[in-house]
């Protein structure tokens, strides 16, 4: 067995999930064949030379293992995926991935029994946490001074509602691994990531997040550069470092949630076929310096279809893969991960493909609107009701992270209904009003950075009653986002 496939074998470090990670690994249906590849058989055998020279990867329990214990008390994959059934069957399937679904206000007798029940299973893993690290003469923090109380049968109509839950909680025992490039930069990933217990997106235990280098901590120099060789225009590049202040760096990665593997600045998502918008910007990268990409990208084994599908070359077999099976080799390859992570670090080109990409897909600016007001529908585009870069930033966020805009055009809706509005230009004096209803992971309205709307006319003003679709508008943080998209 080789090096690479060693340490891969090891990174379901849990006894116990091994059993439901191979059961689950014998389900998965293969990707569709590679029908032009994108390799030579001579590039495919020279990435995997390279990426079994000695060094190159190394995996171990985390160096600081003798102050810290070695099993530890983990959030489960299930866990997580049966936590956002419970989110969405408590009507917060719009709420930002910040936010704990345990505790989003709905049914209290489910709320109380899901909080229990997380707590009892975080206490049982704890034991055998606990009793794994006595046997290797390792600390166990002190988690629970008494017994949790029995949360007691599930709610019927919970159950109905979400079925029966798995464990919530397991003891793991985290991998740290070392990736080395021949010029001697070196990344470091650990498995098993630390989540919130009720943190509802987290999917893969071999995956690993870093924040990376924060767009906020560049000089002004460099990102000035970047955004004037992407095009961006200075209103434009500060709603676009705004918003990037929310996801981490250009080198920025995140390999365990429902974005399967998530890089950069905006956080762009390989998602589960291969096909997401890290795409767009592999193939902006390709298209506009393809000495850049084969430099960063394609030489280790990383490539984009013609179809726009992630295409990439296993590092202990050769296997040219596509699709879903490459996104998957990314996330348990540590080698795969370090590619894109260095490449965000290293490469002027990949950044600038970044921003390109952000500013394409996800600028709000031009983004059509239809209303409908007694009986007449209204079209137009969001810069004929949105001027600051406040509301830009509020709306750029949205697309980011949920694909599209709303709640904006039922606000507008309602704004032009109460009104007798008949063009979307009279609702601009109203644009405060209306992002505020549109906030979503943080309030741009506060950013002394942004340029910002006026307040609305005194014959409405912030207290009147709207009733926008998409979720509750609830602001969350934190140095790691998901994304959905």
């Amino acid at each position: 067995m080789s090096n690479l496939k060693t340490i891969k074998s090891i990174g379901l470090c849990s006894i116990f999930t091994v059993t439901l990670a191979l059961f689950a690994s014998a389900q998965t249906v293969p990707s569709m064949p590679v029908s032009a590849p994108m390799f030579t058989p001579e590039e495919r055998a020279a990435i995997v030379s390279y990426w079994n020279q000695p060094g190159r990867l190394t995996a171990h329990p985390p160096l600081n293992i003798a102050t810290k214990r070695q099993w530890r008390v983990r959030l489960t994959a299930d866990g997580s995926k049966w936590l956002l059934k419970y989110q969405i069957a408590e009507g917060a399937a719009g709420a930002p991935p910040t936010v704990n679904p345990t505790a989003i206000s709905g049914t209290s007798v489910w709320q109380t029994w899901v909080n229990e029940r997380i707590a009892m299973d975080r206490f049982e893993a704890y034991i055998v946490a606990q009793s794994l690290n006595n046997s290797l003469m390792l600390p166990t923090p002190v988690m629970f001074k008494t017994p949790p109380p029995d949360p007691g049968p599930i709610p019927p109509t919970l159950l109905a509602a979400c079925g029966n839950p798995p464990p919530f909680a397991n003891a793991v025992a985290p991998q740290e691994s070392m990736v080395v490039f021949n010029d001697g930069d070196t990344y470091t990933y650990q498995d098993n990531p630390r989540m919130s217990p009720g943190y509802a997106y987290y999917r893969f235990p071999a995956g690993s997040e870093d924040g990376g280098q924060s767009v906020s901590s560049m000089s002004q120099s460099d990102l000035d550069g970047l955004f004037k060789d992407a095009g961006l225009n200075p209103s434009q590049t500060k709603v676009a470092e705004s918003v990037s202040r929310l996801e981490g760096g250009f080198d920025a990665i995140n390999t365990y949630d429902t974005g399967y593997v998530s890089i950069g600045f905006l956080q762009f998502i390989t998602a589960k076929n291969g096909d997401g918008d890290l795409m767009h910007v592999l193939a902006r990268e390709k298209s506009d310096n393809l000495a850049a990409f084969d430099q960063d990208f394609h030489r280790f084994g990383i490539d984009i279809t013609p179809q726009g599908v992630l295409d990439v070359v296993d590092p202990t077999t050769g296997a040219e893969l596509v699709g879903t099976d490459a996104v998957q080799d990314v996330i348990d390859f540590k080698t795969l991960t370090a590619v894109f992570q260095r490449a965000g670090r290293t490469s002027h080109a990949f950044r600038v493909a970044q921003i390109e990409t952000a500013l394409h897909d996800y600028w709000p600016a031009a983004v059509p609107i239809s209303v409908t007001v007694n009986g007449t529908v209204i079209t137009g585009v969001v810069s004929d009701v949105v001027h600051s870069e406040a509301g830009m930033a509020v709306l750029f966020d949205r697309l980011v992270n949920r694909g599209s805009i709303n709640p904006f055009p039922v606000v507008l809706q309602q704004i032009m209904q109460q009104h007798n509005f008949t063009t979307l230009a009279q609702t601009a004096p109203y644009e405060k009003l209306i992002i505020q209803k549109c906030v979503y992971r943080t309030n741009f309205l506060n950013d002394p950075n942004l340029s910002q709307p006026q307040d609305p006319p005194a014959d409405t003003g912030s207290n009147t009653t709207l009733n926008p679709a998409g979720g509750p508008n609830v602001s969350g943080s934190g140095t790691t986002t998901t994304n959905d998209k």
